[in-house]
């Protein structure tokens, strides 16, 4: 398997700690769900994972030729702010849940957890690396922890909410280095 390959299933994981942690306390909160409400969580999460790798890879296409000389430093900034703040995320409080259902509150949930995706599509447009696959394996993963999320937190609760958030920073920072040193 190539470094490349392992790299963006990290990203991938680190991504989908957001919205894990998101299910986990919906799976919680939220007992009446039945099995299409639960795919719907999977479903929107890796689809706005998916889009937005893609969305932030066509912004910074159109100035990539202007910035790569500093690429690697666009890209280990990114991915440390990114990383810092979902490990600050996690220490704050839970997000007030509703106890039904709701697609527009699945729908918000996946942009909020999303926003991150789009500055790692900027990162892979700054080091002109190709970015389909990335983001559908971004995507499935994130439909994968979506789905699972919900499960897990219907068995165990809310217990471990937030730590997720900060395994997915943690990835992210050491992604961000590496990009940084060029391995």
């Amino acid at each position: 398997m190539s470094f490349q390959l392992v790299s963006t299933i990290f990203i991938a994981v680190a991504l989908a700690m957001d919205a894990f942690s998101v299910s986990i306390t919906k799976g919680f909160t939220q007992k009446d769900l039945i099995k299409s409400q639960i795919f719907y969580y999977g479903l929107f999460f890796g689809f706005f994972q998916f889009l937005m790798p893609l969305l932030g890879y066509l912004c910074g296409s159109t100035v990539a030729s202007l910035v790569s000389a500093v690429a690697p430093w666009i890209g280990f900034i990114l991915l440390l702010a990114i990383g810092l703040n979902m490990i600050r995320e996690s220490f704050g409080d839970e997000e007030e849940v509703t106890d039904k259902f709701s697609f527009k509150e699945v729908t918000l949930l996946a942009i909020a957890t999303s926003i991150d995706a789009f500055a790692v599509g900027l990162t892979y447009a700054f080091l002109g690396s190709e970015i389909l696959i990335p983001s559908l394996i971004i995507g499935v993963v994130a439909f994968l922890f979506g789905i699972c999320g919900v499960f897990i937190g219907r068995k165990i609760g809310n217990y471990f909410g937030n730590k997720f958030q900060i395994v997915g920073g943690i990835i992210l920072i050491i992604i961000g280095v590496k990009i940084l040193l060029g391995f």
